[in-house]
């Protein structure tokens, strides 16, 4: 008798075992078995050290408008790859990455082109340049980066003004200082600061750390003790000197 109750719950254990693989091969086979429709959508954008203009909530317009939007749609329609090549054609998308889960879920993966510096020429061109020198179009984000106006071409702007925004986004003193870069006929260029009313004169868009920490230093030890309106004009533009221009009575 003990014996047969020993066979029985062996047996019931590879039933019980047999059944578990059928049900776990069905599911891999098939990774849509648990939920015929996808139930959540999950959008997320990476974050860079600048704010960017993508949402989660515009990638949804974009998906519901492209009908690709996954949301109620069964599994085994969705089409993830088409998602993120739809993705990619936004310009304001750098990399893009879809995937299904066996839950129903449809997470979607975005890390988006950062703009460091936007152009207001003065042949009316408006854009953005991103940290790689591309450009990126003009949106309707309101945005705190630093304005770049006058003689700017595209070539200009994806070369030499990348550089400058991408050294005042990663310096938090001169990013808060910074209101406006004028850049004239010849290709050197002039800041705008937000504090003191004078104008500083940069030469050509080279060098700029060493350029700054004179800037630094004659803030902290001379506009700190002259005054911030003294002068109308300080050009750090030459090494180991700074050149002011006094303000006329």
């Amino acid at each position: 008798m003990h014996i047969n109750a020993k066979k029985t719950l062996i047996i019931l254990a590879d039933i019980i075992i047999a059944a578990y693989l059928l049900l776990a091969v069905t599911i891999f086979n098939r990774p849509d078995a648990l939920y015929d429709a996808c139930r959540k959508v999950e959008i997320n954008i990476e974050q860079g050290a600048v704010q960017g203009f993508l949402s989660a909530e515009e990638v949804r317009r974009e998906l519901i408008r492209t009908r690709l939007y996954p949301m109620g749609v069964s599994m085994d329609q969705i089409d993830t790859r088409k998602i993120e090549e739809t993705m990619l054609k936004n310009p304001l998308v750098e990399t893009a990455q879809c995937y299904k889960t066996l839950t129903g879920h449809v997470h979607i993966q975005l890390s988006q082109r950062l703009p460091v510096i936007r152009v207001k020429a003065d042949n009316g061109d408006d854009y953005y340049v991103d940290t790689y020198g591309h450009i990126m179009p003009n949106t309707q984000y309101v945005s705190d980066l630093v304005v770049a106006t006058g003689h700017i071409t595209k070539p200009y702007a994806q070369k030499e003004l990348r550089r400058v925004g991408n050294f005042l986004v990663s310096h938090k003193l001169w990013f808060c200082q910074t209101e406006q870069i004028n850049v004239l006929p010849d290709g050197t260029i002039e800041m705008v600061p937000r504090v003191g009313d004078h104008i500083v004169y940069l030469g050509q868009p080279v060098g700029l750390s060493r350029k700054f920490d004179r800037l630094e230093k004659f803030y902290k030890y001379g506009l700190s003790k002259a005054g911030w309106n003294k002068y109308s004009y300080v050009s750090v533009e030459f090494d180991n000197q700074i050149i002011c221009k006094k303000r006329k009575s």
